[in-house]
């Protein structure tokens, strides 16, 4: 009789723990807890309707990767005609049009635009990307972007982007990686390519991190928003496709 009473004791804890797992997973976000954890988040996390403002060769490449894992993908541009090619083929899934419906579509958002222009999208959607996790990709280069570039080195781009982009939950995201090793080394065998992740919301980082593993690297969480300067442009891990352990490592993580 002892015996029995361990064992539902065990089994009572165990179903317990997985309640736990699956609550977590119906969320949408993350759970951290163990490789059980994962498998749970991988099968029954619900996807997410994900605006991408600036459609290029960052913007692209993550949203076609996102769409791949599941997610719904509204690209945008200036230009939405020129994006033909991001949505035929990919079933229901896949849209395309100008920035505010990309803005007011997503559950999540991309931006993935020229720094320079960062200040007008945050003006011109801000009723529409208010409350949102707002992921965000720019560099500032003044030769391209004028005086705010040098500004925003200074600042650092965590701080400027906030400024820039009130009222949203944001994440510097997908920023010192080049195109082309997003482009080739999503999903790649062996250690995967890590993605630093800054932002002073925890919910926002946590959705961050789910998305990035979807499309096929590591992130790593360097810290909050002002900690984004330690992978702006001219540091030790600018244009470095790095494992997760070599970006620690240079970080001093």
């Amino acid at each position: 009789m002892k015996t029995n009473i361990i064992t539902l004791k065990n089994r009572r804890t165990f179903l317990q723990a997985m309640g736990v797992i699956t609550a977590l997973a119906l969320t949408g976000l993350p759970t951290f807890t163990n490789g059980l954890a994962h498998a749970a988040d991988k099968t029954t996390a619900k996807p997410l309707k994900i605006g991408v403002i600036g459609s290029g060769r960052i913007g692209g490449t993550v949203g076609s990767l996102w769409l791949k894992a599941g997610h719904e993908v509204f690209f945008s541009s200036r230009h939405p005609d020129k994006l033909k090619h991001l949505v035929e083929g990919k079933g229901p899934k896949a849209h395309r049009g100008f920035p505010r419906k990309a803005a007011a579509f997503g559950e999540v958002v991309l931006i993935s635009v020229p720094y320079g222009a960062v200040p007008q999208v945050g003006r011109d959607f801000a009723r529409e990307l208010k409350g949102k996790v707002v992921l965000e990709t720019g560099n500032p280069f003044p030769g391209r972007d004028g005086k705010m570039a040098h500004a925003a080195r200074i600042k650092g781009a965590g701080l400027a982007s906030a400024e820039f982009l009130p009222g949203v939950r944001l994440v510097r995201a997908f920023s010192p990686v080049g195109a082309y090793s997003l482009q080739s080394g999503a999903h790649r065998k062996g250690e995967k390519i890590a993605i630093p992740l800054a932002g002073d919301d925890k919910a926002a980082l946590d959705i961050a991190s789910r998305l990035v593993r979807e499309a096929g690297f590591e992130p790593v969480v360097v810290g909050d928003l002002k900690s984004a300067k330690k992978f702006d442009v001219g540091s030790t891990v600018f244009g470095q496709a790095l494992t997760a352990k070599e970006l620690r490592q240079r970080l001093g993580l």
